[in-house]
Protein backbone atom coordinates (compact mmCIF):
# COMPACT_ATOMS: atom_id res chain seq x y z
CA UNK A 1 0.00 0.00 0.00
CA UNK A 2 1.33 3.45 -1.06
CA UNK A 3 1.58 6.09 1.65
CA UNK A 4 1.07 10.05 0.67
CA UNK A 5 0.99 12.87 2.91
CA UNK A 6 -0.07 16.48 1.61
CA UNK A 7 2.26 18.62 3.72
CA UNK A 8 5.53 19.79 2.04
CA UNK A 9 8.55 20.63 4.46
CA UNK A 10 9.38 24.83 3.73
CA UNK A 11 8.03 26.36 1.01
CA UNK A 12 10.01 26.12 -2.22
CA UNK A 13 11.62 29.12 -3.71
CA UNK A 14 13.28 29.84 -7.09
CA UNK A 15 16.39 28.67 -7.52
CA UNK A 16 18.64 28.08 -10.58
CA UNK A 17 18.56 24.89 -12.33
CA UNK A 18 19.84 22.55 -15.01
CA UNK A 19 22.88 21.82 -12.57
CA UNK A 20 24.88 18.44 -13.93
CA UNK A 21 25.25 16.68 -10.63
CA UNK A 22 23.53 17.14 -7.34
CA UNK A 23 25.01 18.20 -3.91
CA UNK A 24 24.40 15.71 -1.34
CA UNK A 25 24.00 15.74 2.21
CA UNK A 26 24.75 12.59 4.20
CA UNK A 27 23.54 13.43 7.43
CA UNK A 28 24.43 10.98 9.88
CA UNK A 29 23.62 10.40 13.79
CA UNK A 30 25.59 8.85 16.39
CA UNK A 31 24.14 6.16 18.08
CA UNK A 32 20.44 7.11 16.68
CA UNK A 33 18.06 3.84 16.86
CA UNK A 34 14.61 3.72 14.61
CA UNK A 35 12.30 4.43 17.57
CA UNK A 36 14.35 7.89 18.95
CA UNK A 37 12.21 10.24 16.82
CA UNK A 38 8.49 11.14 16.65
CA UNK A 39 8.53 9.95 13.08
CA UNK A 40 7.09 6.17 12.68
CA UNK A 41 8.73 4.03 11.00
CA UNK A 42 7.16 0.76 12.14
CA UNK A 43 4.33 -0.02 10.06
CA UNK A 44 1.42 -2.17 10.05
CA UNK A 45 -0.45 -4.95 8.15
CA UNK A 46 -1.37 -2.47 5.76
CA UNK A 47 2.36 -0.18 5.50
CA UNK A 48 0.79 2.69 7.13
CA UNK A 49 2.94 3.91 9.81
CA UNK A 50 2.06 2.84 13.41
CA UNK A 51 2.97 5.13 16.43
CA UNK A 52 4.75 3.87 19.73
CA UNK A 53 5.10 4.96 22.99
CA UNK A 54 8.86 5.95 22.24
CA UNK A 55 7.37 8.20 18.90
CA UNK A 56 5.56 10.70 21.64
CA UNK A 57 8.26 11.16 23.54
CA UNK A 58 10.37 12.84 21.20
CA UNK A 59 9.76 15.79 19.32
CA UNK A 60 11.53 16.18 15.47
CA UNK A 61 8.98 17.93 13.74
CA UNK A 62 12.08 18.75 10.69
CA UNK A 63 12.31 14.77 10.43
CA UNK A 64 8.35 14.62 9.82
CA UNK A 65 8.78 17.16 7.38
CA UNK A 66 11.54 15.36 5.76
CA UNK A 67 10.03 12.30 5.67
CA UNK A 68 6.52 13.58 4.13
CA UNK A 69 8.23 15.17 1.46
CA UNK A 70 10.47 12.42 0.78
CA UNK A 71 10.64 8.47 1.24
CA UNK A 72 11.21 6.88 4.59
CA UNK A 73 12.67 3.09 5.07
CA UNK A 74 11.08 0.56 7.75
CA UNK A 75 13.79 -1.90 6.93
CA UNK A 76 16.73 -0.59 6.70
CA UNK A 77 19.88 -1.73 8.43
CA UNK A 78 23.06 -0.82 9.83
CA UNK A 79 25.93 -2.62 11.91
CA UNK A 80 25.49 -2.66 15.11
CA UNK A 81 28.03 -0.84 16.43
CA UNK A 82 29.74 2.72 15.05
CA UNK A 83 33.21 2.44 13.36
CA UNK A 84 31.94 -0.61 11.14
CA UNK A 85 28.67 1.22 10.13
CA UNK A 86 30.96 4.10 9.11
CA UNK A 87 33.39 2.34 7.03
CA UNK A 88 30.67 0.80 5.11
CA UNK A 89 29.35 3.89 4.63
CA UNK A 90 32.23 4.79 3.23
CA UNK A 91 33.29 1.54 1.11
CA UNK A 92 30.29 0.29 -0.10
CA UNK A 93 31.24 -2.99 1.70
CA UNK A 94 29.99 -5.11 4.68
CA UNK A 95 32.00 -5.17 7.83
CA UNK A 96 32.77 -8.75 6.90
CA UNK A 97 34.97 -7.34 4.10
CA UNK A 98 36.83 -4.31 4.97
CA UNK A 99 37.53 -6.30 8.35
CA UNK A 100 35.88 -2.87 10.65
CA UNK A 101 34.42 -5.42 12.63
CA UNK A 102 34.60 -3.49 16.18
CA UNK A 103 34.20 0.07 17.45
CA UNK A 104 37.63 1.48 17.24
CA UNK A 105 39.26 1.99 20.28
CA UNK A 106 41.78 5.40 20.37
CA UNK A 107 44.47 4.00 22.26
CA UNK A 108 44.99 0.36 22.03
CA UNK A 109 43.38 -2.86 20.04
CA UNK A 110 40.03 -3.94 21.53
CA UNK A 111 39.53 -7.28 19.39
CA UNK A 112 38.33 -8.69 22.92
CA UNK A 113 39.67 -11.52 25.05
CA UNK A 114 38.72 -14.46 21.81
CA UNK A 115 38.70 -11.60 18.98
CA UNK A 116 40.11 -12.37 15.93
CA UNK A 117 43.76 -10.66 16.14
CA UNK A 118 44.17 -9.19 13.05
CA UNK A 119 41.15 -8.11 12.77
CA UNK A 120 41.23 -4.32 10.81
CA UNK A 121 41.48 -2.36 14.05
CA UNK A 122 43.68 0.57 12.51
CA UNK A 123 40.61 1.13 10.38
CA UNK A 124 40.21 2.88 6.60
CA UNK A 125 43.77 3.46 5.46
CA UNK A 126 45.02 5.83 2.27
CA UNK A 127 44.83 2.95 -0.22
CA UNK A 128 41.40 2.03 0.27
CA UNK A 129 38.46 3.25 -2.21
CA UNK A 130 36.21 5.27 -0.70
CA UNK A 131 32.88 7.74 -1.42
CA UNK A 132 34.45 10.78 -0.76
CA UNK A 133 37.70 10.08 -2.82
CA UNK A 134 35.50 8.85 -5.87
CA UNK A 135 33.47 12.33 -5.50
CA UNK A 136 36.46 14.66 -5.43
CA UNK A 137 37.72 12.78 -8.49
CA UNK A 138 34.50 13.55 -9.88
CA UNK A 139 34.66 17.55 -9.22
CA UNK A 140 33.10 17.53 -5.75
CA UNK A 141 34.19 19.87 -2.60
CA UNK A 142 33.73 16.93 -0.49
CA UNK A 143 33.42 18.17 3.55
CA UNK A 144 33.39 16.15 6.90
CA UNK A 145 31.97 17.44 9.64
CA UNK A 146 31.61 15.94 12.86
CA UNK A 147 32.21 12.98 14.03
CA UNK A 148 35.14 10.62 12.17
CA UNK A 149 36.23 6.86 14.48
CA UNK A 150 37.79 5.48 10.99
CA UNK A 151 41.07 4.62 12.60
CA UNK A 152 42.97 4.73 16.14
CA UNK A 153 45.49 7.65 17.01
CA UNK A 154 48.64 7.86 14.85
CA UNK A 155 46.60 6.06 11.59
CA UNK A 156 46.09 7.50 8.50
CA UNK A 157 42.18 6.85 9.15
CA UNK A 158 42.28 8.55 12.11
CA UNK A 159 42.21 11.79 9.77
CA UNK A 160 39.19 12.18 7.10
CA UNK A 161 41.74 14.36 4.64
CA UNK A 162 43.38 10.87 4.06
CA UNK A 163 40.22 9.37 2.73
CA UNK A 164 39.03 11.80 0.39
CA UNK A 165 37.53 14.48 2.55
CA UNK A 166 39.03 18.12 1.01
CA UNK A 167 37.80 20.03 3.73
CA UNK A 168 37.63 18.00 7.59
CA UNK A 169 36.09 19.94 10.79
CA UNK A 170 36.28 18.11 14.30
CA UNK A 171 36.67 14.80 12.66
CA UNK A 172 39.77 12.39 14.49
CA UNK A 173 40.17 9.09 16.21
CA UNK A 174 37.40 9.62 19.30
CA UNK A 175 34.36 8.20 18.82
CA UNK A 176 32.22 10.40 21.68
CA UNK A 177 32.96 14.05 22.29
CA UNK A 178 34.77 14.57 26.67
CA UNK A 179 31.81 17.54 26.36
CA UNK A 180 29.24 18.97 24.37
CA UNK A 181 29.89 22.04 26.37
CA UNK A 182 31.19 25.22 24.73
CA UNK A 183 32.07 26.03 28.13
CA UNK A 184 34.10 23.34 28.74
CA UNK A 185 35.76 23.82 25.34
CA UNK A 186 34.24 20.73 24.50
CA UNK A 187 36.36 18.15 26.45
CA UNK A 188 39.67 20.18 26.10
CA UNK A 189 39.64 21.58 29.76
CA UNK A 190 41.38 19.90 32.69
CA UNK A 191 40.39 16.11 32.88
CA UNK A 192 38.23 16.10 29.74
CA UNK A 193 40.94 15.57 26.85
CA UNK A 194 41.11 12.28 26.64
CA UNK A 195 38.31 12.22 24.39
CA UNK A 196 38.63 15.74 22.72
CA UNK A 197 36.88 17.87 19.96
CA UNK A 198 39.52 19.38 17.92
CA UNK A 199 39.29 22.11 15.48
CA UNK A 200 36.46 24.49 16.99
CA UNK A 201 38.31 26.88 19.26
CA UNK A 202 36.66 29.77 18.25
CA UNK A 203 33.80 28.40 20.55
CA UNK A 204 35.89 27.67 23.25
CA UNK A 205 34.44 29.34 26.50
CA UNK A 206 31.34 29.81 25.33
CA UNK A 207 27.76 29.15 25.85
CA UNK A 208 27.31 27.23 22.80
CA UNK A 209 26.24 23.27 22.03
CA UNK A 210 28.47 21.26 20.51
CA UNK A 211 25.48 20.16 17.65
CA UNK A 212 25.06 23.79 17.35
CA UNK A 213 28.42 24.78 17.12
CA UNK A 214 28.71 21.70 13.98
CA UNK A 215 25.74 23.05 12.81
CA UNK A 216 27.14 26.65 12.50
CA UNK A 217 30.39 25.31 10.59
CA UNK A 218 28.29 23.15 8.21
CA UNK A 219 26.51 26.50 7.59
CA UNK A 220 29.65 28.26 6.53
CA UNK A 221 31.39 25.67 4.27
CA UNK A 222 28.17 24.99 2.16
CA UNK A 223 28.27 29.12 1.87
CA UNK A 224 31.77 28.48 0.60
CA UNK A 225 30.77 25.82 -1.93
CA UNK A 226 28.52 27.90 -3.44
CA UNK A 227 30.62 30.53 -3.98
CA UNK A 228 33.37 28.19 -5.76
CA UNK A 229 30.96 26.97 -7.97
CA UNK A 230 31.26 23.35 -7.11
CA UNK A 231 28.83 21.08 -6.39
CA UNK A 232 29.52 19.64 -2.18
CA UNK A 233 29.35 16.11 -0.61
CA UNK A 234 28.97 17.27 3.06
CA UNK A 235 29.17 13.97 5.49
CA UNK A 236 27.30 15.67 8.68
CA UNK A 237 28.37 13.22 11.38
CA UNK A 238 27.08 14.57 14.29
CA UNK A 239 28.90 13.47 18.09
CA UNK A 240 25.39 13.11 19.26
CA UNK A 241 23.21 11.57 20.49
CA UNK A 242 26.13 9.57 22.02
CA UNK A 243 26.84 9.21 25.61
CA UNK A 244 27.89 11.69 27.61
CA UNK A 245 24.25 12.68 28.04
CA UNK A 246 24.84 16.28 28.49
CA UNK A 247 21.68 18.12 28.42
CA UNK A 248 21.31 20.34 25.48
CA UNK A 249 19.92 23.81 28.00
CA UNK A 250 17.59 24.95 24.51
CA UNK A 251 15.40 22.31 24.74
CA UNK A 252 15.98 21.52 28.58
CA UNK A 253 12.36 22.42 29.36
CA UNK A 254 10.43 20.43 27.29
CA UNK A 255 11.01 17.35 29.16
CA UNK A 256 11.41 18.46 32.76
CA UNK A 257 7.61 16.81 33.51
CA UNK A 258 8.56 13.69 31.51
CA UNK A 259 8.37 10.37 33.72
CA UNK A 260 11.84 9.65 32.95
CA UNK A 261 15.18 9.86 34.32
CA UNK A 262 17.76 12.65 34.17
CA UNK A 263 19.91 11.12 31.78
CA UNK A 264 16.96 9.71 29.69
CA UNK A 265 15.82 13.75 29.46
CA UNK A 266 19.03 15.03 28.49
CA UNK A 267 18.64 12.11 25.96
CA UNK A 268 15.88 13.63 24.94
CA UNK A 269 16.95 17.12 24.51
CA UNK A 270 20.29 15.41 22.60
CA UNK A 271 17.57 14.22 19.48
CA UNK A 272 15.70 17.63 19.51
CA UNK A 273 19.33 19.43 19.07
CA UNK A 274 19.55 16.94 15.65
CA UNK A 275 16.18 17.65 14.51
CA UNK A 276 16.85 21.40 14.79
CA UNK A 277 20.17 20.73 13.12
CA UNK A 278 18.66 19.21 10.42
CA UNK A 279 15.98 22.06 10.19
CA UNK A 280 18.98 24.36 9.69
CA UNK A 281 20.90 23.07 7.32
CA UNK A 282 17.63 22.39 5.13
CA UNK A 283 16.87 25.75 5.42
CA UNK A 284 20.50 27.54 4.71
CA UNK A 285 20.57 25.46 1.92
CA UNK A 286 16.86 26.59 0.26
CA UNK A 287 18.19 30.07 1.10
CA UNK A 288 21.25 29.69 -1.25
CA UNK A 289 18.95 28.54 -3.86
CA UNK A 290 20.80 25.21 -3.74
CA UNK A 291 17.60 23.19 -2.69
CA UNK A 292 16.55 21.72 -5.85
CA UNK A 293 19.74 20.62 -6.87
CA UNK A 294 20.42 19.48 -3.07
CA UNK A 295 19.74 15.64 -1.90
CA UNK A 296 19.40 14.88 1.44
CA UNK A 297 20.26 10.88 3.67
CA UNK A 298 18.87 10.91 7.06
CA UNK A 299 20.75 8.02 8.39
CA UNK A 300 21.78 6.27 12.23
CA UNK A 301 25.02 4.26 12.44
CA UNK A 302 23.72 1.72 14.88
CA UNK A 303 20.75 0.90 17.09
CA UNK A 304 20.14 3.03 19.94
CA UNK A 305 21.48 3.36 22.90
CA UNK A 306 19.41 5.78 24.40
CA UNK A 307 19.62 5.58 28.30
CA UNK A 308 16.10 3.44 29.13
CA UNK A 309 15.57 0.91 31.61
CA UNK A 310 16.20 -2.61 30.29
CA UNK A 311 13.27 -5.54 30.96
CA UNK A 312 13.45 -8.62 29.12
CA UNK A 313 16.28 -7.39 26.74
CA UNK A 314 13.35 -4.88 25.56
CA UNK A 315 14.62 -1.39 26.10
CA UNK A 316 15.68 2.30 24.01
CA UNK A 317 14.44 0.40 20.58
CA UNK A 318 11.20 -1.13 21.86
CA UNK A 319 8.78 -2.97 20.36
CA UNK A 320 11.93 -3.95 18.57
CA UNK A 321 13.90 -5.83 20.99
CA UNK A 322 17.55 -4.94 21.74
CA UNK A 323 19.55 -2.18 21.65
CA UNK A 324 23.15 -0.79 20.30
CA UNK A 325 25.87 -3.37 20.32
CA UNK A 326 23.11 -6.31 20.67
CA UNK A 327 22.08 -9.16 17.80
CA UNK A 328 18.63 -8.31 17.87
CA UNK A 329 16.79 -5.77 14.94
CA UNK A 330 16.78 -3.38 17.98
CA UNK A 331 20.92 -3.55 17.04
CA UNK A 332 20.93 -2.68 13.40
CA UNK A 333 17.55 -1.43 12.40
CA UNK A 334 18.68 2.29 11.71
CA UNK A 335 16.20 5.75 10.89
CA UNK A 336 16.44 6.33 7.00
CA UNK A 337 15.04 9.07 4.87
CA UNK A 338 15.66 10.57 1.43
CA UNK A 339 14.71 13.12 0.06
CA UNK A 340 15.19 16.27 -2.28
CA UNK A 341 15.66 19.62 -0.02
CA UNK A 342 13.14 21.42 -2.25
CA UNK A 343 11.32 18.52 -4.25
CA UNK A 344 10.02 20.09 -7.98
CA UNK A 345 9.01 17.82 -11.11
CA UNK A 346 10.57 20.58 -13.28
CA UNK A 347 14.26 20.11 -12.18
CA UNK A 348 16.29 17.83 -14.70
CA UNK A 349 18.73 16.25 -11.76
CA UNK A 350 15.17 15.04 -10.34
CA UNK A 351 13.75 13.85 -12.95
CA UNK A 352 17.08 11.22 -13.41
CA UNK A 353 16.11 10.54 -9.47
CA UNK A 354 12.97 10.55 -8.47
CA UNK A 355 12.09 10.45 -5.08
CA UNK A 356 8.11 9.40 -4.20
CA UNK A 357 6.78 11.93 -1.48
CA UNK A 358 5.42 10.39 1.85
CA UNK A 359 6.31 7.09 0.89
CA UNK A 360 7.13 4.20 3.08
CA UNK A 361 9.31 1.74 1.46
CA UNK A 362 9.34 -1.79 2.96
CA UNK A 363 11.70 -3.50 1.18
CA UNK A 364 15.30 -3.94 2.81
CA UNK A 365 17.89 -1.21 2.22
CA UNK A 366 21.01 -0.68 3.64
CA UNK A 367 23.99 1.48 4.54
CA UNK A 368 26.25 -0.33 2.24
CA UNK A 369 24.00 0.98 -0.32
CA UNK A 370 24.92 4.29 0.10
CA UNK A 371 28.04 3.88 -2.35
CA UNK A 372 26.32 2.25 -5.35
CA UNK A 373 23.61 4.64 -5.26
CA UNK A 374 25.25 7.89 -5.21
CA UNK A 375 27.94 6.87 -7.56
CA UNK A 376 25.08 6.11 -10.05
CA UNK A 377 23.06 9.15 -9.33
CA UNK A 378 26.27 11.38 -10.13
CA UNK A 379 27.74 8.92 -13.01
CA UNK A 380 30.95 8.65 -11.37
CA UNK A 381 33.35 5.98 -12.14
CA UNK A 382 33.63 3.11 -9.31
CA UNK A 383 36.29 1.85 -10.46
CA UNK A 384 36.63 -1.68 -12.48
CA UNK A 385 36.74 -5.20 -10.48
CA UNK A 386 35.89 -3.19 -7.03
CA UNK A 387 33.67 -5.47 -4.91
CA UNK A 388 30.96 -3.89 -3.42
CA UNK A 389 28.00 -5.40 -1.26
CA UNK A 390 25.42 -2.53 -1.53
CA UNK A 391 22.60 -2.02 -4.45
CA UNK A 392 21.26 0.51 -6.36
CA UNK A 393 18.28 2.28 -4.32
CA UNK A 394 16.54 4.17 -7.15
CA UNK A 395 14.13 2.04 -7.91
CA UNK A 396 13.69 2.07 -4.29
CA UNK A 397 13.72 5.86 -3.92
CA UNK A 398 10.46 5.62 -6.60
CA UNK A 399 8.27 3.65 -3.97
CA UNK A 400 9.03 0.45 -6.46
CA UNK A 401 10.99 -2.47 -5.31
CA UNK A 402 13.98 -3.50 -6.59
CA UNK A 403 13.63 -7.53 -7.21
CA UNK A 404 17.53 -7.47 -8.39
CA UNK A 405 18.91 -6.65 -4.98
CA UNK A 406 19.51 -9.33 -2.61
CA UNK A 407 17.23 -8.98 0.32
CA UNK A 408 19.85 -9.98 2.76
CA UNK A 409 22.21 -7.97 5.59
CA UNK A 410 25.12 -9.71 7.41
CA UNK A 411 26.16 -8.50 10.88
CA UNK A 412 29.44 -10.15 12.06
CA UNK A 413 30.32 -9.15 15.28
CA UNK A 414 33.45 -11.25 16.48
CA UNK A 415 34.25 -9.28 19.59
CA UNK A 416 32.90 -8.30 23.01
CA UNK A 417 29.83 -6.12 23.55
CA UNK A 418 26.55 -6.42 24.99
CA UNK A 419 26.03 -9.71 23.04
CA UNK A 420 29.18 -11.12 22.15
CA UNK A 421 31.53 -13.24 19.02
CA UNK A 422 27.83 -13.55 17.01
CA UNK A 423 27.13 -13.59 13.18
CA UNK A 424 23.37 -12.87 12.25
CA UNK A 425 21.95 -12.83 8.96
CA UNK A 426 18.88 -11.55 8.25
CA UNK A 427 17.57 -13.05 4.69
CA UNK A 428 13.72 -12.44 3.59
CA UNK A 429 11.52 -12.73 6.50
CA UNK A 430 14.13 -14.85 8.46
CA UNK A 431 16.90 -14.14 10.80
CA UNK A 432 19.21 -16.76 11.97
CA UNK A 433 21.85 -15.51 14.95
CA UNK A 434 24.68 -17.95 15.45
CA UNK A 435 26.68 -18.11 18.72
CA UNK A 436 30.54 -19.10 18.78
CA UNK A 437 30.67 -21.28 21.48
CA UNK A 438 33.03 -19.05 24.09
CA UNK A 439 30.21 -17.94 26.26
CA UNK A 440 27.10 -19.66 27.96
CA UNK A 441 24.67 -18.78 25.32
CA UNK A 442 22.71 -21.02 23.15
CA UNK A 443 24.55 -21.73 19.53
CA UNK A 444 21.38 -20.95 17.61
CA UNK A 445 18.29 -18.54 17.08
CA UNK A 446 15.89 -18.37 14.24
CA UNK A 447 13.28 -15.96 13.80
CA UNK A 448 10.46 -15.49 11.78
CA UNK A 449 10.48 -11.30 11.17
CA UNK A 450 6.67 -11.46 9.47
CA UNK A 451 5.08 -13.30 11.88
CA UNK A 452 7.67 -12.12 15.07
CA UNK A 453 9.18 -8.79 14.18
CA UNK A 454 9.97 -8.33 17.76
CA UNK A 455 11.90 -11.81 17.85
CA UNK A 456 9.59 -13.30 21.24
CA UNK A 457 10.31 -17.02 20.15
CA UNK A 458 13.40 -18.04 19.42
CA UNK A 459 12.88 -21.22 16.85
CA UNK A 460 15.93 -22.78 16.09
CA UNK A 461 14.38 -26.21 17.96
CA UNK A 462 11.05 -26.11 16.05
CA UNK A 463 12.28 -25.36 12.48
CA UNK A 464 15.57 -26.93 12.13
CA UNK A 465 15.36 -27.80 8.05
CA UNK A 466 14.77 -23.81 8.13
CA UNK A 467 17.67 -23.36 10.40
CA UNK A 468 20.02 -25.51 8.14
CA UNK A 469 18.67 -23.21 5.24
CA UNK A 470 19.82 -20.04 6.91
CA UNK A 471 23.11 -21.32 8.68
CA UNK A 472 24.33 -22.23 5.19
CA UNK A 473 23.35 -18.84 3.97
CA UNK A 474 25.06 -17.16 6.62
CA UNK A 475 28.10 -19.67 6.03
CA UNK A 476 28.55 -19.10 2.76
CA UNK A 477 28.12 -15.24 3.11
CA UNK A 478 30.97 -15.40 5.82
CA UNK A 479 33.30 -17.24 3.60
CA UNK A 480 32.94 -15.30 0.24
CA UNK A 481 33.47 -12.34 2.11
CA UNK A 482 36.92 -13.86 3.70
CA UNK A 483 35.82 -12.70 7.57
CA UNK A 484 37.81 -13.12 10.14
CA UNK A 485 36.37 -15.89 13.47
CA UNK A 486 36.85 -15.60 17.17
CA UNK A 487 39.68 -17.58 18.29
CA UNK A 488 39.81 -19.61 21.75
CA UNK A 489 42.59 -21.71 23.03
CA UNK A 490 44.34 -20.89 19.22
CA UNK A 491 41.82 -22.64 17.57
CA UNK A 492 39.60 -20.57 15.10
CA UNK A 493 35.90 -21.05 15.81
CA UNK A 494 34.27 -21.18 12.71
CA UNK A 495 30.53 -22.06 12.13
CA UNK A 496 29.53 -25.06 12.91
CA UNK A 497 25.95 -25.98 10.56
CA UNK A 498 23.38 -27.98 12.72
Amino acid sequence: MIVLFSCSFISPIKEKKNNKIPNIIIFLVDDMGLMDTSVSFLTDEKNCPKEFYLNKLYSTPNMEKLAKQGVRFSNFYAHSVCSPSRSTILTGQNSARHGVTNWIRPEFNNKGDFGPTNWNWEGLTKDKITLPKILKEAGYKTIHIGKAHFGPIGSEGSNPMNLGFEVNIAGSSIGQPGSYLGTDNFGNSKGKKKRAVKGLEIYHGKEVFLTEALTLEAKEVITQSKEEGKPFFLYMSHYAVHSPFQSDIRFKENYENKNISEKAKAFATLIEGIDKSLGDIVRHVRNLDLGENTILLFVGDNGSDAPLKIENNYSSSFPLKGKKGTHWEGGMRVPFIASWITPTEKNLLQRKLPIKSGYIQEQMGSIMDFLPTLCDITSTTIPENYIMDGFNLKKQFLGKKNRKRKESFLNHYPHKHRSSYFTSLVEMNWKVVYHYQVENTPKYELYNLKTDPFESTNLASNKPIRLKKMMKALQFELQSKNALYPIRNNKVLEVVIP
